[in-house]
């Protein structure tokens, strides 16, 4: 092959390629999934086997990573591997790599209804924004860094909506062989993620005599013109828990807590899809939607009844 070329110099040309199509927030997952895992185990080889996928696959379920986030490394390689083929930098043959089966289904983190109405029975007699925040997400179902990024001006108290427009995060970037950070604010992380919520009459009543006084492009968790990022609300939120005595959960398990609630109270899961941003149905059946031993034994004895 003339141009045959090493993964490593692949990854970087096809870095370059890529840059154009993606969101920068995306580029810079790539970027250190290729830097931080990808190179490090086959940057020198001029072709990939399937056996020697294996073998990192296996390496990083020993080093405790998680099935989801080494798949999210396969499909980048796997990107690089096509455009390396398509170049004809390197032969590409399929790799099918196996998981270890997990038998045991990991358990969502949400709150307890008792916890759940603590928290914001305390917020509700205690306000400030950082406290706020959290009765957003309770509400709302909304991701930490749709939060971080509120503005009041996304809050329409006249037609009771939530405006879902943008999101916050803090990337790493890679810039002539130099490592750094970056606050980015960006739009949300799918096209279904841009969406409008509906307020409780709980929340409006809290939310309606400030958006009077505030102005419409502060943060909402600040009241500031300059926001909070994700990691440091994070800490607030842990210290909360602690002051409230309530066993610690991460902060996405609010959003885990909404969409229980609303499971429970027997929403149809397409319009709880749809709130929560989820750009397939399936997502929140496979999260949410788990009969319990009563509900399986009611299906059965319908099912019996019927034949009678």
């Amino acid at each position: 092959m003339a141009n045959e070329k090493n993964i490593r110099q692949i990854a970087i040309l096809w870095q370059g390629d890529k840059r154009q199509f993606v969101k920068k927030s995306t580029f810079a997952v790539y970027s250190l999934i290729v830097e931080t895992h990808l190179l490090p185990a086959f940057g020198n080889l001029n072709t990939v086997t399937e056996k020697e996928v294996q073998e990192f696959v296996l390496q990083k379920l020993n080093d405790g990573l998680s099935q989801k986030t080494i798949k999210d490394m396969l499909i980048v390689l796997r990107m690089i591997l096509k455009f390396g083929a398509k170049n004809n930098y390197c032969p590409c043959s399929p790799i099918d790599v196996i998981f270890p089966t997990d038998r045991e289904r990991q358990e969502l983190e949400v709150l307890s209804i008792t916890s759940q109405k603590k928290i914001m029975r305390f917020v509700e007699d205690n306000f400030t924004f950082r406290n706020l925040g959290i009765y957003i997400c309770l509400s709302t179902g909304i991701r930490i860094g749709e939060l971080c990024a509120l503005t009041w001006d996304d809050i329409d108290t006249e037609r009771c909506v939530i405006h879902i427009r943008k999101t916050i995060q803090r990337i790493y970037i890679r810039e002539n062989g130099i490592k750094h950070t970056e606050l980015l604010i960006d739009t949300p992380k799918t096209a279904t993620s841009i969406r409008d919520i509906p307020m409780t009459k709980e929340l409006l009543s809290i939310i309606k005599p400030l958006r009077k006084i505030v102005k419409g492009d502060y943060y909402v968790l600040t009241n500031d013109e300059s926001p909070t990022e994700p990691r440091t609300y994070r800490n607030y939120y842990k210290k909360l828990l602690v002051k409230l005595d309530i066993p610690p959960i991460k902060f996405h398990g609010l959003r885990h807590s909404f969409a229980t609630r609303c499971i429970e109270s027997q929403c149809d899961y397409k319009t709880v899809s749809v709130i929560l941003g989820h750009s397939n149905i399936s997502t929140t059946l496979n999260l949410y939607v788990h009969p319990n031993f009563d509900q399986k034994k009611k299906c059965i004895d319908k099912m019996l009844k019927s034949l009678k």
